[in-house]
């Protein structure tokens, strides 16, 4: 990982450019309620964008120099820039999109320390789903008086050149159909479906295709923004990132992937399983190369094996079939848009849809925490989705999260413990995700940062 030493003076560009001293004062207080260092933190994995890791200590170990300082003028505001990832750079010269990217953290940074913490009860649910409003609105995501037309695309950053490829052509023929594409914002089945809606939206000379990244600062520089994305989001955590992809989609597409994919498929099947959901149009394909087959198998078999045949009907697999996904996922849009019409649903936020609080609460991993789940066949399925959301959330801590690999490294792997139907069933899940290299990009050999314990 290469590094510039010499410092770079950034101007903004396409957002944020004017700071109060109030909030420029917060920002080079490093002791100030850790913004500066979220900020630090989120702007090196930005500018890291391309790296050959998914490891977030490694990428804040090897640019621990690297430092980013506000300059306040009369004019507007300046970045300047200390030992920042040199592949960021064209010529001594900062990458358009990067610098769009590094202004939209700015932009979010500021405004949850400012807007948001401290002003909002955010232990209520009313609370969490108007701050996930507001930080939308800000960043100017939410677009009034537009057809429904955003599909959100999740699916693991470790995939096969095949099933990114072909991640690549289900984008292909969104893009045709005039739909815009949301994802994790990372590489892989997230980079995949935007390049592809690129090249549909290009033969159909539309000019303006939108490619909405959503990230939080836990996972950033583990999955840094693709520079396809042209709207990018940065969430105070996981849980209001879930539930920001919740309320904006019109659609869902779930590409292969691994436990972090799988958390964002529980949380989703979870608040689907909530009765008041029940009558909600929700389109929602599990696709990916004929190859693939095997994988979503054993998905549905473990949503099945624990949370129940009722939330696999919320769901169709099609596997090797990029334009028969777009044409059901077309369709199902289109009912979406006739049920916000006669509901006066909003097109660009959906109001009516009920989460859970257990699904908006933050969930603080650690292992005390992950020992205590309860995973029972008792409990609602509803619950049960939202408990092993949190174990899979715990595990994607451990693999790639700073915070969570050296606590690993300390203690000792994350104990799971629950009853042995759902702890086969999640054990089965997990060891298939090993065995097919999904846990780590390709090369990195994997330690299990968990232990099943039935």
């Amino acid at each position: 990982m290469k590094k510039l030493t010499e410092d770079i003076i950034v101007s903004p560009v396409g957002s944020l450019d004017m700071l109060s001293q109030l909030e420029v004062g917060k920002l080079k207080d490093a002791g100030h309620g850790g913004m500066h260092e979220i900020f630090r933190r989120c702007a090196v994995a930005v500018l890291n964008c391309g790296g050959d890791t998914d490891s977030a200590r490694q990428v804040y170990d090897a640019f621990e120099d690297f430092e980013v300082e506000l300059l306040q003028q009369e004019r507007g505001l300046k970045l300047k820039l200390h030992n920042a990832p040199a592949s960021a750079f064209v010529d001594g010269e900062l990458i358009r999109g990067i610098r769009e990217h590094l202004f939209s953290v700015l932009r979010d940074v500021v405004y949850v320390s400012t807007e948001i913490q401290g002003h909002l009860d955010t232990d209520s649910t009313a609370g969490i789903t108007n701050a996930v409003f507001y930080i939308l609105r800000n960043a100017g995501v939410m677009r009034p008086r537009v057809d429904p037309n955003l599909v959100v695309c999740w699916g693991g950053h470790a995939i096969s050149r095949e099933e990114y490829d072909y991640s690549k052509d289900v984008g292909y023929e969104l893009g045709l159909r005039g739909l815009d594409v949301c994802t994790g914002c990372g590489p892989g089945a997230m980079k995949g479906p935007m390049k592809g809606a690129a090249v549909g939206h290009g033969k159909q000379r539309i000019t303006d295709g939108r490619y909405v990244g959503i990230s939080e600062p836990g996972i950033i520089a583990a999955e840094a923004p693709n520079p396809i994305v042209n709207e990018l989001v940065i969430m105070p955590d996981i849980e209001k990132r879930l539930e920001a992809f919740a309320r904006i989609a019109h659609a869902f597409i779930i590409f292969p992937g691994g436990v972090g994919t799988a958390e964002e498929l529980l949380f989703l099947l979870g608040i689907l399983l909530n009765p008041a959901n029940a009558r909600m149009p929700m389109p929602l394909v599990l696709t990916g190369p004929s190859s693939s087959r095997e994988y979503f198998e054993t998905l549905d078999t473990f949503v099945r094996a624990t949370i129940g045949d009722e939330a696999a009907d919320r769901y169709r697999i099609i596997t090797g079939d990029p334009e028969r996904v777009a044409r059901q996922v077309y369709e199902g849009v289109a009912r979406v848009r006739l049920d916000r019409r006669k509901t006066g649903d909003a097109y660009y936020f959906n109001w009516r849809l009920l989460i859970d609080p257990l699904f908006q609460k933050p969930f603080p991993v650690s292992h005390e925490a992950m020992s205590l789940l309860e995973l029972r066949g008792d409990l609602e399925s509803h619950v049960l989705a939202a408990n092993l959301r949190q174990a899979f959330s715990g595990i994607v801590t451990g693999n790639v999260k700073d915070q969570g690999v050296r606590a690993v490294e300390k203690y000792g792997p994350y104990e799971i413990h629950g009853e042995p139907v759902i702890m086969d069933a999640l054990d089965g899940l997990l060891r298939a995700f090993v065995a097919q290299r999904r846990m780590r990009l390709p090369g990195a050999h994997y330690v299990p940062c968990y232990r099943v314990v039935a």
